[in-house]
């Protein structure tokens, strides 16, 4: 039997099959939908924190860095114990702190990094130049910053660390020079943040000579542990919070399980939603055709034959069903995401529906395995009619 078939079954009722199409268009997108969500902010948490090379934190004991005001004290001889463990490559500390910006005569608030530019995983450059190590002059801006002061690379930007509020003024000013535009990894949408070397963001912060940072980074060199440099790290420094970045993905994992639970049920339940559509259709189908299956098996068609059509049929159903599928289900996982990456607080580069070919594959494949089965029962139907008493009941 030729080929085009299936397809010509199918176009005798335009609209019935268009209504199917649709089903299978929505339950595949939704399909699709759960793949991505499941485990996808997972992912893009671990990109995230592996993006720069960087695979162990050290933080103060109780609290994630920004979270509060507390921040590790000692840092210099902090650094000089983790820089002398065996392993490590690179290890940079991060000061973080609230201050403010002048725009004109009035104050902008802004969130404040203190790095060391030679090792660091806050941020990429997008324009201009780095931050030298000993640059205390120098300042780093994100776009939002930016646009809220009003400012470019080369001009000069009068950051106030502290307001005392007693006197109305403020206690410590720095003028600082924009030396390049950057993004900051892990800011929420639209914070405007700036960056300096560390002494100067302590100094704004009031730590100056406290010797104070907001948590850790460490590189771990190739060929090197990272569980035993960890471990290493946690007997060298019982007072920190060491944590491989393997480990903060695993808690992180623990703490969003009902995604994946969710994405598990909600998928299995589109899947189940595209089986029934495409039995449905196809035994509909069947029962429309005994008498001509019939017909075709009295002129010497076989029954393999007639099986393996309404089989092809029914995939032929679920693939373009599905492709529709793929591009609803592309255009609502976008509009998700924009409303779940909008919550405040997240960071704007996680991302709740992210694709991994592997679990795409999978779900493809399960998809397809599916619709091929769906006519599996009306092909049974179609094989097992009988002949003559099909054909005498059609002539009657």
């Amino acid at each position: 039997m030729p080929p085009g078939w299936a397809l010509r079954n199918l176009a005798r009722h335009p609209l019935r099959t268009a209504l199917s199409l649709l089903g299978i268009a929505v339950s595949s997108a939704m399909l699709l939908d759960m793949v991505l969500l499941s485990g996808g902010i997972e992912r893009s948490f671990e990109r995230l924190l592996r993006g720069r090379g960087y695979q162990v934190r050290l933080a103060i004991k109780g609290t994630l860095p920004f979270d509060t005001e507390a921040t590790i004290p000692g840092i210099a001889g902090v650094l000089d114990t983790v820089r002398r463990t065996p392993g490590v490559e690179a290890a940079g500390a991060v000061l973080g702190a609230s201050l403010h910006g002048r725009r004109g005569d009035s104050l902008v608030t802004l969130f404040g990094y203190g790095v060391e530019p030679g090792a660091q995983a806050l941020y990429q450059l997008e324009r201009g130049a780095d931050l030298a190590a000993d640059d205390t002059l120098g300042l780093l801006l994100g776009r939002p910053a930016a646009r809220l002061l009003g400012a470019a690379i080369g001009d000069t930007v009068v950051l106030v660390g502290r307001l005392d509020p007693q006197l109305g003024r403020t206690a410590v000013e720095r003028r600082l020079v924009v030396r390049g535009l950057v993004r900051w990894l892990y800011d929420y949408r639209d914070q405007p943040s700036i960056g300096t070397v560390l002494p100067v963001m302590q100094a704004l912060a009031g730590h100056a000579g406290a010797d104070r940072a907001s948590f850790v980074v460490v590189r771990v060199g190739d060929g090197a542990s990272v569980a035993a440099v960890v471990d290493h790290l946690r007997r060298a420094l019982p007072r920190i919070e060491v944590n491989s970045v393997a480990e903060l993905v695993e808690r992180f994992r623990e703490r969003l399980v009902y995604f994946r639970q969710l994405s598990y049920i909600l998928g299995t339940v589109s899947l189940a939603v595209t089986l029934l559509l495409v039995v449905t259709l196809m035994t509909i189908t069947v029962n429309e055709r005994t008498g001509e299956i019939a017909a075709l098996r009295a002129i010497g068609v076989g029954r393999a034959t007639i099986v393996r059509q309404v089989l092809v049929e029914g995939t032929t159903l679920t693939v373009a069903g599905a492709a529709a599928g793929v591009v609803l289900g592309a255009l609502t996982a976008r509009y998700l995401d924009a409303i779940l990456t909008s919550f405040p607080g997240l960071p704007a580069a996680i991302s709740f529906f992210v694709p991994e070919p592997r679990s795409l594959a999978v779900a493809g494949a399960v998809l397809l395995l599916a619709g091929a089965l769906a006519g599996g029962y009306p092909a049974f139907l179609a094989a097992r009619a009988p002949i003559a008493a099909t054909l005498r009941e059609e002539a009657t």
